[in-house]
């Protein structure tokens, strides 16, 4: 991830082995990582069975938010592309239960959020 796009809070694509190792205590038994996206600290995985958003606050980062959203509770999805002058796109995911304002996360032009959806369709499809 470039340091430019991660201090303008953009994410982009991580190392899937990284976050297998470091988040394994998280991951239910049979539990796969499928992708991972990464701003400066907080990430967004993908698994099998769900979506994993970490929050990590404070100076010093002790303190963790992990937020676990089964894909079932996904009601739907929007994804806007980067344009030629934007920098970055944004993916909104409106989640039963919490209320009419969605999730919003913006990843860096070079993230592949087509890939993003796709994802997203797949797991909310199983």
């Amino acid at each position: 991830m470039g340091i430019i796009s991660g201090l303008m809070g953009n994410a982009s694509q991580t190392n899937i082995e990284d976050v297998k190792k470091d988040y394994a205590k998280l991951l239910g038994q049979n539990e796969k990582v499928i992708q991972a996206y990464q701003w400066i600290r907080d990430l967004m995985i993908f698994t099998d069975y769900r979506l994993i958003l970490v929050d990590i606050q404070g100076a010093t980062g002790k303190k963790v938010n992990y937020h676990s959203i089964p894909y079932k509770n996904i009601r739907h999805f929007e994804v806007e592309s980067a344009g030629h002058f934007d920098l970055d796109a944004e993916l909104k995911i409106w989640v039963a239960d919490m209320g009419s304002t969605p999730l919003v996360k913006t990843f860096s032009k070079d993230a592949d959020v087509y890939r993003v959806q796709a994802l997203l369709a797949e797991c909310i499809g199983r």
